[in-house]
């Protein structure tokens, strides 16, 4: 990780951004409703202490800037690159992908997450309403969610019948090829929990208004098949990690460790470095004397209540 120099312009910069961080964090802690507070406190008993928070944070922003500078390079040289999330349900993938793209330029950095297929899609080559989404010369995807739907939760769910799912073992390793062959740089990643962090993690959501629409019936249902997914998961491990895109598993017990960990490692996966930066100027300001500003009609604007 990138260290920053005591009493230099990047610190101050860290400073003021961590400032704005916590209060942000502390703006949604203090909005969310209060929990059950008996399963507020099953929660935290049951978890080691954590990072202290604002070491996390301090760490985060410093990974962030480092985001920031792969971001550059990716544009600068024309990459392209393909991160995957997979993993079990409210195993922290979202919290990741959000914390990567926080500070990322929507228009070189986004996120893929497809809903289920139509009834056309499904009559498509399977790996057909991927292959828009992939990135051209100068772009990142961030799959949430991916072609593995169709060895996990088709699988395990009954949408997609053995055959199909053959089929696609077969396939996926040479359609990764094809990728990585292509100049894609394709980084896999799988967010794993323990039982008993999911069922208090579904839980949490069940008591909490502002994330219970996080809770799907697919994935209650990966409740009442945790071996299955379990059994899905070790197969599609055994049949498509290959040299050219491997598996990495990022334990995700400890969410805050977990972000962390993650970004370090996708940072780790790519030579980035600096590149050139034209120096930006601020032009002045066009003045022209004979211009008037226009008084707009007062109901055009928000009303000011706070």
């Amino acid at each position: 990780m990138t260290e920053i120099k005591q009493n230099s312009p990047a610190k101050d910069w860290l400073e003021a951004e961590l400032a704005d961080t916590l209060d942000e964090d502390y703006e949604l802690e203090m909005s969310e409703p209060a929990l059950s507070l008996e399963i507020a406190k099953i929660y935290k008993n049951s978890h080691p202490p954590s990072i202290e928070r604002q070491q996390y944070f301090r760490d985060l922003i410093t990974l962030q800037s480092e985001l920031i500078k792969l971001q550059s390079w990716v544009a600068y040289h024309k990459k392209k690159l393909v991160v995957i999330f997979e993993g079990r349900d409210s195993a922290g993938k979202g919290g990741v992908i959000k914390r990567i793209t926080q500070r990322l330029n929507p228009r070189i950095c986004r996120v893929v997450a497809l809903p289920a297929p139509t009834e056309r899609e499904k009559s498509q080559w399977y790996f057909q309403r991927y292959v828009p989404h992939l990135p051209a010369g100068g772009e990142i995807v961030l799959f949430d969610r991916s072609w593995y739907n169709r060895s996990g939760v088709e699988r395990v769910m009954g949408f997609a019948q053995p055959d199909q799912v053959e089929e696609f073992f077969r396939d996926v390793p040479d359609f990764e090829r094809m990728l990585v062959r292509s100049g894609v740089t394709l980084v896999k990643y799988w967010f794993s929990i323990t039982d008993e962090e999911q069922q208090m993690r579904f839980l949490m959501r069940i008591h909490d208004p502002m994330k219970q629409w996080k809770l799907s019936p697919m994935d209650l249902q990966s409740r009442v098949r945790w071996e299955q997914y379990t059994k899905a998961k070790e197969e599609t491990f055994a049949r498509t990690n290959i040299p050219e895109a491997p598996w990495f598993i990022v334990e995700g017990n400890d969410k805050k460790r977990a972000r962390l960990n993650c970004i370090d490692h996708l940072l780790k996966q790519l030579p980035y470095e600096e590149v050139p930066h034209e120096e930006i100027t601020l032009p002045e300001r066009v003045f022209n004397p004979e211009y008037e500003r226009q008084v707009l009609p007062r109901e055009l604007y928000v009303p000011e209540k706070y």
